[in-house]
């Protein structure tokens, strides 16, 4: 068992789980009654999905070698570290993204860059361990 990958993928789902419920809730469904134009707003309906996609399937995966650590059919390393600096990234673009906006307090409340960073090193650390 690999406990550090098992948490990334174990909060990944649980940020899954916050993106098909606030996540719709708050930013989704607001964007789909607004007066855009129909195309930016399938088009950014079509990014929320791919974004549901790659959340559901990089958690999935964090759980499975998890939980399978040594036992993997395969050195996981490479997958870790794809699904890692995906993270990482995304945490990245985010925070620049709060600091450079002038949303009052935008770095709490786009917070989700915390829930990716964690990910991100937790995963890093379980694959080189």
């Amino acid at each position: 068992m690999n406990i550090p990958v098992l948490i990334a993928g174990i909060i990944g789902a649980m940020a899954t789980i916050g993106h098909f419920t606030v996540g719709r809730k708050l930013y989704l469904r607001p964007l789909l009654n607004s007066d855009m134009e129909l195309l930016p707003k399938k088009v950014m309906q079509t990014v929320f999905h791919y974004i549901s996609v790659y959340m559901v399937l990089s958690s999935w995966i964090l759980i499975m070698i998890g939980i399978q650590g040594e036992k993997c059919m395969f050195d996981p390393t490479l997958v870790l570290s794809f699904i890692a600096y995906n993270y990482l990234f995304f945490g990245i673009v985010q925070i620049v993204t709060a600091l450079r906006s002038k949303i009052p307090g935008a770095l709490l409340k786009m917070f989700q860059w915390i829930f990716w960073l964690l990910i991100a090193a937790l995963t890093l650390y379980g694959a080189f361990v």
